[in-house]
């Protein structure tokens, strides 16, 4: 069996036919996702030696990981099911393994094996799932993640975290690191546009305001969609509207208290993601909100059927409902509905 794209995606995307505008787009980048956690995982196992990096041809990690310590590499080969049970049996003597495949493999391919082997018996295993949401669009529908958030959320005592900047990475990769149980973290393929400011703190289980707004919350777990959710607050300030940002990185366990408190007094709530409606960052959001409170909510989220023509992952989301407009039309829906 083979994994085509995987190798192609090794080597990066293709090259710009003008340079120069490649690097003006890449210098409006924030860190390449992948490349940000690498550098962390690195940094972890030198401090630690019982990390050990578990591999499904993910292409990339050999050169990193494996060059700098070949006796914690080991590659399974595109064997998901029987990655997550190498991996159960590794942390049962006391390693702590990181696992390394895409969000949809990891999730659906694997689903019963993180479920049993890994969950069930509440071992220390770090699941690192690349390629999430419709990062990989351009490879098409069968390495689209967009329901891995609604697997893995339900899986009790497994912690479930969506970066909304790469430069969170390393601080998400070292909180993880000391829990007693699993752990989920959820990637994107290739360097998205960083949010404005200066590099964000991160703290797992707690919610970051990026913005304050009293009439209408925002609420976004990862990178485009927290952009997204930005842009729309800026462009719902022109109309005098104020819009509090929520950056909610944990989806599990879920920050309760601030999540009340952010949406606590506003005309409603507007969800934005790169997963479907159900099961994601919107119902995690209506779980604890409606529970409490009379707010309206809204999901803006991946709709319909994606196809199979080759998009960049912006395009992609834009294409299916989830983009700056969709989250700006949710507010104002909300506002002019409103008693």
């Amino acid at each position: 069996m083979s994994r085509a794209p995987a190798a192609a995606d090794a080597a990066g995307p293709p090259d710009a036919a003008d340079p120069a505008a490649e690097q003006d787009t890449q210098a409006a980048l924030g860190p390449d996702p992948r490349a940000a956690y690498r550098e962390a995982l690195l940094t972890l196992a030198a401090a630690d030696p019982r990390v050990i990096c578990l591999d499904s041809d993910t292409g990339g990690l050999e050169n990193t990981f494996g060059e700098r310590f070949p006796e914690r590499y080991i590659n399974v080969g595109i064997a998901e099911a029987n990655l997550m049970t190498v991996a159960a049996g590794l942390a049962r003597r006391g390693f702590i393994p990181y696992v390394h495949t895409m969000a949809a493999f990891a999730t659906m391919r694997a689903g019963e094996f993180l479920k049993l082997d890994v969950v069930g018996n509440r071992l220390p295993v770090r699941v690192i799932a690349t390629h999430g949401g419709v990062s990989a669009a351009h490879f098409g529908t069968s390495h689209f993640a967009l329901e891995d958030l609604a697997v893995t959320r339900v899986l009790a005592d497994l912690a479930v975290v969506v970066p909304g900047d790469a430069r969170q990475i390393g601080a998400a990769v070292g909180q993880l690191h000391e829990l007693p149980g699993p752990g989920y973290l959820r990637l994107g393929r290739s360097a998205t546009p960083a949010p404005p400011g200066p590099a964000p703190g991160l703290l797992l289980g707690r919610a970051r305001v990026l913005r304050e707004g009293a009439d209408v919350t925002l609420v976004a777990a990862g990178p485009l969609p927290l952009l997204f959710a930005l842009e729309a607050a800026e462009v719902l300030a022109g109309d005098g509207i104020g819009a509090q940002v929520l950056d909610l990185h944990t989806l599990h366990p879920v920050d309760r208290d601030g999540l009340l408190a952010g949406c606590r007094g506003r005309t409603g709530v507007v969800t934005v993601e790169e997963h479907r409606p159900q099961g994601g960052l919107g119902d995690a959001v209506a779980e604890v909100v409606s529970a409490e409170l009379a707010v309206p909510l809204l999901r803006v989220a991946v709709r319909g059927r994606p196809g199979t023509r080759v998009a960049d992952q912006r395009t992609a989301l834009e294409a299916h409902g989830v983009s700056t407009g969709a989250v700006v039309d949710a507010a104002r829906g909300l506002l002019a509905r409103a008693p």
